[in-house]
């Protein structure tokens, strides 16, 4: 017990289960029991109230309503960073900022000139955008004392702008015929939710029961369900109810992070990470959903933040993150590149074609394992910074 108490609070543990789980996806697809893999992603499960039934199979359930808390811890996340945390000031927004938008940019646009000839596989061009903080975050807490705290705070900034520019790219661009009833009952969820905050209501019960409403209506607007998760994350109160508490925001962000970390996310892996390698061959890689992909995440975010960053700081609008060399902040780049979660997800609602998601699965895998083993090698062949300065001091 010991042993595994000490594994749960371990900060890679999270980054660890989640590749655990999505070897054992790959393992039984390339199995006798794929049958039984596929079988059980498609368990149908029904909710139904009166007239309002929701039936989905089990892999739905797992990608609209599970991802839904996660989408709504990022949510919780954001707003601590903006108004507490790395993201409060110009001054220390600038630099992960620009570093964010150069490695949406890129890898999109590598993307799209390796597979956007086609209006089909071009709709997948922001799944190599995006970076998966919980890998990147674990591959750092395996490298401790070899990383900067400082880069340890700027890569989960950059993370964290980057889930916010997918949740608007998912908003803008993966949205199916709207229904404007809906998001009338949604935005109305949203204004009692509003009036709840601005009356001081710190008791978290009623945005919850207010939030699954909210998450039905958009479930039928047409607009993807996760984005209520967002929503309901801004209305959560960061002020204490005493000048001595625990905000309301603060704890539920405290509460959910073992559950999404340990559970839904390593379950969202397992259930999006089955591909089955029969037949690979090497021109199956070079095809261009899967090319793409893997050279936007490998090679577009590594560049795309890299020189997004050098930029602000040779012109010194921007400091080098301290006790960081060039060499520190490259390798931080590279690992931005392990884009999994998010990559998946947008690559859910891109493709709907069954080659077509093996594909992802292969460039999103293939890609964010390259930046992984690469990222690391680089913090490893960087002079390690001062012991107080590293992410293992104590």
């Amino acid at each position: 017990m010991d042993q595994l108490r000490h594994f749960f609070s371990h900060p890679a543990a999270g980054g660890i289960l989640l590749a655990l789980s999505a070897a054992l996806a790959l393992i039984i697809v390339n199995s006798p029991w794929r049958e039984l893999y596929e079988g059980f992603l498609a368990i149908p499960v029904a909710i139904q109230i009166g007239p309002l039934e929701i039936a989905k199979p089990l892999l739905l359930w797992i990608n609209d309503g599970l991802m839904a808390i996660f989408f709504f811890l990022v949510g919780l996340e954001i707003k601590r960073e903006v108004y507490e945390g790395a993201l409060s000031s110009i001054g220390q927004a600038v630099l992960p900022l620009i570093a964010a938008l150069g490695g949406v940019a890129l890898p999109a646009a590598l993307y799209l000139a390796v597979a956007g000839d086609s209006p089909l596989t071009a709709r997948g061009w922001a799944i190599p955008a995006a970076t998966d903080i919980a890998f990147t975050l674990g591959v750092l807490a395996l490298l401790r004392t070899r990383v900067p705290i400082s880069i340890k705070i700027f890569v989960t900034a950059v993370a964290i702008i980057d889930d916010l520019a997918a949740i608007l790219i998912i908003a803008a661009f993966y949205t199916d015929q709207i229904s404007l009833i809906s998001l009338l009952i949604a935005g109305g969820a949203a204004v009692f939710m509003a009036a709840l905050n601005l009356r001081g209501v710190t008791a978290i019960v009623p945005y919850i029961l207010i939030g699954v409403v909210m998450w039905v209506a958009v479930l039928k607007s047409g607009v993807h369900a996760t984005l209520a998760g967002v929503v309901i994350a801004l209305f959560i109160p960061l002020r204490p109810k005493d000048s001595e508490g625990e905000s309301p925001l603060t704890r539920l962000e405290h509460d959910l992070h073992p559950a999404v970390t340990f559970a839904i996310l390593p379950l969202f892996g397992f259930a999006n990470s089955g591909v089955s390698l029969a037949g690979l061959t090497f021109e199956r890689l070079l095809e261009p959903i899967p090319l793409g992909i893997a050279l936007g995440l490998f090679v577009g975010k590594q560049i795309g933040i890299f020189v997004a960053t050098a930029i602000p700081i040779f012109l010194r609008l921007a400091p080098m993150p301290e006790a960081a060399t060039w060499r520190h902040l490259y390798g931080a780049a590279a690992l931005c590149g392990i884009g999994f979660t998010m990559s998946l997800f947008i690559g859910s609602l891109a493709f709907d074609a069954p080659e077509d998601v093996a594909s992802v699965r292969l460039g999103v895998l293939g890609g964010s394992l390259l930046s992984g083993l690469w990222g690391a090698a680089i913090f490893l062949s960087a002079r390690p910074p001062a012991p107080g300065a590293a992410m293992g001091a104590r």
